[in-house]
């Protein structure tokens, strides 16, 4: 039986010509390390397909460092299994939401704050939702986007005490299927 596969998600990098990390690199890093199996990457912003590790903190602090030394960035590394993807899938708390583009699932770090969204709600735009399924923070932005929010990068670090990354459900659902069995 093979091993279950993970994606690591790695927080603002290749966005803007900052924070570059070119994922061909990285692949090359962890390829042959052990306990990540076959590496592979999906798209330049981070997403890292691998074999799930014993001791995924471990294997989330081992990345970091790897890419603050081989590329000078310091980012937040995530780790999710295909079945925690599922999860979030089956978990999604707006399947009416108008454009899938503007879904995001934020997964966090860690547990958030118990007030994270008594204190993102002022902060809304008209058509944004929110909603916290255990340690993904879903977004809906609505037809405003992305550009419009008010839920920027240090607002939603402060409220929800952790450090997350998104990924639209879009491309959520190509992660489940890329790191299926």
């Amino acid at each position: 039986m093979s091993a279950e596969r993970c994606v690591l998600l790695l927080r603002a990098v290749n966005v803007g010509g900052n924070n570059r990390v070119p994922m061909a690199e990285l692949r090359t890093a962890l390829t042959g390390r052990e306990g990540f199996g076959e590496v592979s990457t999906y798209i330049a912003s981070g997403n890292v397909i691998c074999d799930a590790p014993a001791d995924p903190k471990v294997a989330c602090a081992q990345v970091r460092a790897l890419i603050h030394d081989t590329f000078g960035v310091d980012t937040p590394v995530i780790l999710r299994t295909h079945a925690d993807l599922a999860r979030a899938l089956a978990d999604n708390p707006f399947p009416d939401a108008a454009q899938e583009k503007m879904l995001h699932a934020m997964f966090l770090e860690g547990e958030p704050l118990p007030t994270a969204i008594e204190a993102l709600t002022p902060r809304l735009q008209p058509e944004e939702r929110i909603a916290l399924r255990g340690v993904d923070l879903w977004i809906d932005y609505g037809a405003g986007g992305v550009q419009s929010t008010k839920l920027t990068r240090p607002v939603l670090d402060r409220a929800l005490g952790v450090a997350g990354t998104a990924r639209n459900l879009l491309t959520v659902r190509k992660l489940a299927d890329l790191t299926a069995g």
